[in-house]
């Protein structure tokens, strides 16, 4: 995956025919993003968590509810 590339710290969390890659941006932030494994990125986290846990809880939340998430 490109992320460890850039990122040898990122954590890669699988789901099969995508993964949640989470790393820390230039500014100290944790962020995620969706990318399929194509390397198309699918879905970011749109904000930055102050720790790496706080980003895993967003992507845990992201899972959870987005089975039930409405197409608008």
């Amino acid at each position: 995956m490109r992320i460890r590339e850039y990122g040898p710290d990122a954590h890669v969390l699988d789901v099969g025919s995508a993964a949640f890659e989470v790393y820390e941006d230039n500014a100290g932030e944790w962020r995620w993003q969706l990318r399929h494994r194509n390397g198309n990125l699918m879905a970011n986290s749109g904000e930055g968590y102050a720790s790496r846990t706080g980003a895993e809880d967003g992507i845990h939340s992201v899972k959870h509810n987005a089975p039930n998430a409405e197409v608008a």
